[in-house]
Formats: C-alpha cells, sequence, structure tokens
C-alpha cells in the first residue's frame, strides 16, 4: 500500500467521514479558502489509481468511497513509523511518546489501565 501525501490523506479523512461522496461534497468539506476544484479531482483521481477509493458512476458523475477504513491505514501507517523510527518495536515508541508528549498523571493512568486490560484479554485468550 502505497503511503498517502498531505493532500491525499486531507481528501481521504473526508472521504472516510462521508462514507460515499460526489467530487462537490468532497470539496465542500475543505476550509476556506478552498482549494480549486480541479486540484481535488487530481487528487481524487491518484487515489483512485492508488486505490485507497472506488467509484460508482451515474451518467456523468462518479460517487466515490473509500476501500480501506481508516483504521486499517492507521494501523500499517503506525506500523511503517515504528518500523522507520523505532526499530519496529512498538514498546520503544510508547515509552517516546510517554517521554516526549505533555502526558499527565492522570493520562498515564488511564494508559497504564488500558495496557493492563489488554493484557488480561490476551492472557485470557491464551489460556
Amino acid at each position: 500500500m502505497n503511503e498517502l501525501t498531505k493532500a491525499e490523506e486531507q481528501v481521504m479523512q473526508y472521504a472516510w467521514k462521508l462514507e460515499k461522496a460526489f467530487l462537490k461534497d468532497i470539496v465542500e468539506q475543505f476550509p476556506e479558502p478552498k482549494p480549486a476544484y480541479t486540484t481535488i479531482s487530481t487528487v481524487v483521481r491518484v487515489l483512485v489509481k492508488k486505490k485507497y477509493l472506488q467509484f460508482n458512476t451515474y451518467g456523468k458523475i462518479r460517487q466515490y468511497y473509500p476501500t480501506v477504513s481508516k483504521d486499517t491505514y492507521f494501523k500499517r501507517h503506525m506500523k511503517h513509523v515504528i518500523g522507520n523510527f523505532f526499530s519496529g518495536s512498538p514498546s520503544k515508541f510508547a515509552l517516546f511518546f510517554a517521554n516526549n508528549e505533555d502526558l499527565n498523571l492522570t493520562e498515564l493512568e488511564k494508559m497504564k489501565l488500558m495496557l493492563e486490560d489488554k493484557i488480561e484479554k490476551l492472557k485470557e485468550k491464551n489460556d
């Protein structure tokens, strides 16, 4: 799966939000000043070529829809980041994040509880 440019990712955010959309619907999602319609059209065509979007045709109009879920894209993207910057170690990533973000005690405790819950679920699954 090809990485997305910033512009492609922004269009995909709107496509995921809308689920099915005509080009005009995607354009309307952009804040002012909106990019040119033709610019967004070009990005959408690239996303179709990269197989992130597909479309149904109604006469001369196309309705686009994502072929990759936001969750799937995010997981692949994070796997790539962790692989490139943290030697493939999710724990190194977590430690980097915990050390370099302004996390307060409450946020760290929430993270700890979520991790403990995940550990318990994995233990139950393996029993």
